[in-house]
């Protein structure tokens, strides 16, 4: 066995044997999964023919019992344990979302008895602190040293709050500047453990934006485009998708161009060439982009003009753009090289 994992593992049982009765080492085991899966309160009274508020009673006493034991170095195998931790979470940023401390310790994609496991060392551990899962956060293991769950809770409020005021994504460094943290590292740190960010390409932003978590193939385009900062084909931003670190990136030429020709965020410039609206492209024909042009225009203008103005929403050739002005309905002819709307 890996050497983390005996250390862990008899960190764990150390701690157990402290516990006297039986029953509290099975209701702790099932509470935290430590064996198998997490079980609710519910399940285990019921199990055990007790009320749920009696196995909180007792999961809580013996919680205190284990702290009490840790503080007064009952259990010798807690100390090699908690140092393990310790060391990994100073290099992680001091604090860590569970499963990402669990990979790291274990060298490998963590079991979810590895991860319990680690979860239950640091709930009662003189030098760590945990963060309970809920709707905003993940759970987490932190250094005590650095500040309790109540602290580390508000410092991930406080960056979701500051992305939430930019109302865009933001880098690592752009929050740096707005924070009083030792390290950039420990900003990162801290986000992880936010359920309501995202991250992707190095930009930290709110989940729900498709910028940092897109979740269809048209969220996933917009990534590649706005990323590029330039007009793409579409055959070009498929390639791109697939070579991505987005989660599902096995996608079709084919199904790309759909969803181009679908999402109004999206302009065809040329042949099979695609530019964001928010760039300033318009859609429409190259007869539409010139009319747009002169009802802009309070006098004629020369064909160079309308040809430079044309090229820089569309990538399409001259002969093509000049082609266009020949239509009599729409352009009239006022000079040798002036036009106007007919």
């Amino acid at each position: 066995m890996d050497q983390n994992a005996e250390i862990l593992k008899n960190a764990i049982q150390g701690s157990l044997k402290i516990i006297e009765q039986e029953r509290e080492r099975e209701i702790v085991a099932r509470r935290f999964g430590l064996d198998g899966p997490k079980e609710t309160l519910e399940q285990i009274g019921e199990s055990l023919s007790i009320t749920r508020e009696r196995v909180r009673q007792l999961e809580k006493a013996i919680l205190i019992r284990l702290q009490i034991s840790a503080e007064e170095n009952e259990i010798p195998e807690l100390a090699p344990a908690e140092k393990l931790l310790i060391r990994n979470l100073t290099e992680m940023g001091r604090v860590a979302k569970l499963s990402d401390l669990a990979d790291k310790v274990y060298g490998r994609a963590s079991k979810p008895t590895e991860r319990t496991g680690i979860y239950f060392i640091a709930t009662f551990a003189k030098g760590l602190t945990v963060v309970e899962e809920n709707d905003r956060y993940h759970a987490a293991v932190g250094i005590a040293e650095y500040g309790d769950s109540r602290t580390i809770r508000e410092r991930v409020d406080q960056i979701v709050d500051i992305i939430k005021k930019n109302k865009q994504p933001m880098t690592i460094d752009e929050l740096d500047n707005k924070l009083n943290y030792e390290h950039p590292d420990h900003i990162k740190a801290v986000a992880s453990i936010s359920k309501l960010l995202a991250t992707l390409n190095g930009l930290w932003g709110l989940s729900k934006w498709p910028a940092v978590n897109p979740k269809n193939i048209r969220d996933k385009i917009f990534v590649i485009l706005e990323t590029h900062k330039e007009p793409m084909h579409f055959s070009e931003i498929a390639k791109e998708i697939r070579e991505s670190n987005f989660k599902r990136k096995n996608v079709t030429v084919q199904a790309i161009h759909n969803e181009l020709i679908k999402d109004p965020r999206f302009v065809l410039i040329g042949r099979g060439i695609y530019a964001l609206s928010s760039w300033g492209y318009k859609k429409g024909t190259i007869s539409d982009i010139i009319k747009l042009i002169l009802e802009k225009s309070d006098k004629p203008m020369t064909r160079e003009e309308i040809v430079k103005q044309v090229l820089k929403v569309r990538k399409v050739k001259e002969t093509t753009i000049l082609l266009n002005l020949q239509n009599k309905k729409l352009f009239k002819k006022v000079d040798k090289n002036l036009y106007t709307l007919a």
